[in-house]
């Protein structure tokens, strides 16, 4: 896992070629407005978020957000603990967002 700058996130994301970007944030707060391109896997659904978890493809990079950075951070982690390899959290999530949002 990597706590990644706002610039640094996007220009990561933007040069991998096998990416995916996940929000862990509430279906309310998605609602709200969300990064282009992510997909919504709220951290609060406890076991079903694990479950989820396992379906995804653990060999591409993942780009993890949510309102300000702590959710993401443990979603990074739990992720690395089950097998996924490359987890970069958005430091100061949606917060600290200055891209575009989809609303």
């Amino acid at each position: 896992m990597a706590d990644l700058s706002q610039g640094v996130w996007a220009e990561q994301l933007n040069a991998d070629d096998n990416s995916f970007i996940l929000d862990v944030r509430t279906p309310l707060e998605v609602s709200e407005g969300y990064i282009p391109m992510a997909s919504n896997l709220d951290i609060y659904l406890g076991q079903q978020f694990l479950a989820e978890l396992e379906k995804l493809d653990k060999s591409k990079s993942y780009y993890v957000y949510c309102r300000s950075g702590n959710r993401s951070r443990q979603a990074c982690a739990i992720m690395n603990s089950v097998g996924f390899k490359n987890a970069y959290n958005l430091e100061g999530g949606m917060m600290a967002w200055q891209g575009e949002v989809i609303r």
